[in-house]
């Protein structure tokens, strides 16, 4: 108000528009408390997507909690999307499909065990997909192995084929880590690729006493813990990566793997990150934070969704 009518005091403006001085002076200082709150906001957003390049409002939202707390700034999950779309940072998903799955094969195929099961803790339940990449032009193939309970991915490999060779190197991570430990209710679970129905990798599995589960259709929502993963690796990892060789890739998917289990909170394990859940020496008290969307007559296991 006061700049465009720079010609006539301030006492006299105030007066037309019916407000004290102290009033004018107490909205120029709200104003510029939220400018400063806002710039606080923002350049830890972009601090955070140095690593998470694609992280998107709500995860970016928890992450700022504990700084909102500290700086006493006051700003709900919808301020912050009008933030974030203000100043062109809000993340537009894409979609991009390239056929992993090849079930049309002689080898034997496994029932679904996981529709009335529902993990309790880590090491019941492991799902597993594969995913592709695109990098310098050129697709890889990537096989996850995650634990559906925690969301922890606890195995992966990537590779330049489909072969089934490449997905054991995946499983084989996922076992080395389990230690010594016997865990004779673990169940893995698959679509019915030929990775997954090989003679070697479910000869591994039987190896280890693991039980063998497949989905029974090319439903997502039959196999969605590991479908979301392959999700949110691809889209706020991978996609945005700049890496020119396969080497390359490589060394970017340990540290994007690192960053996933350590860093990136999930709404269905209570906005934990993976390792916290995974690694928590008492259970903590899980809540899921979504909407159900899915028709109560599906047969898909509640958990997973």
């Amino acid at each position: 108000m006061k700049n465009n009518f720079s010609h006539i005091g301030l006492a006299k403006l105030c007066g037309w528009f019916g407000i004290t001085r102290q009033a004018y002076y107490f909205d120029n200082w709200k104003e510029i408390d939220r400018g400063i709150e806002e710039e606080i906001i923002l350049k830890e957003v972009i601090r955070i997507r140095k690593n998470h390049q694609r992280m998107g409002a709500r995860k970016l939202y928890e992450m700022l909690t504990p700084l909102m707390i500290q700086h006493q700034v006051k700003m709900g999950r919808d301020k912050l999307f009008d933030l974030l779309s203000t100043h062109h940072l809000l993340i537009r998903r894409r979609r991009r499909n390239i056929r992993t799955t090849f079930s049309n094969h002689w080898l034997r195929k496994y029932p679904n065990l996981t529709r009335n099961f529902i993990p309790t803790a880590p090491n019941q339940l492991w799902v597993s997909d594969i995913t592709h990449w695109k990098v310098n032009g050129y697709t890889v193939y990537i096989t996850f192995i995650t634990d559906a309970y925690s969301h922890r991915i606890v195995g992966y490999n990537l590779a330049e084929t489909l072969e089934a060779v490449e997905s054991i190197l995946a499983l084989q991570m996922a076992l080395s880590r389990l230690g010594r430990e016997i865990h004779l209710q673990l169940i893995h679970h698959s679509d019915r690729g030929v990775q997954y129905c090989s003679q070697d990798y479910v000869g591994l599995l039987n190896k280890h006493e693991i039980k063998i589960s497949m989905t029974e259709s090319g439903d997502p929502l039959e196999n969605p813990v590991a479908e979301r993963v392959n999700g949110i690796m691809k889209e706020e990892y991978l996609e945005p990566a700049s890496v020119k060789s396969v080497k390359e890739a490589i060394v970017y998917l340990h540290k994007a793997i690192a960053l996933y289990n350590t860093e990136r909170p999930h709404m269905s394990i209570s906005n934990y990150t993976p390792d916290t859940v995974h690694f928590a020496k008492q259970p903590l008290k899980i809540k899921r934070m979504w909407k159900n969307y899915y028709n109560k007559k599906s047969t898909v296991n509640q958990f997973q969704e």
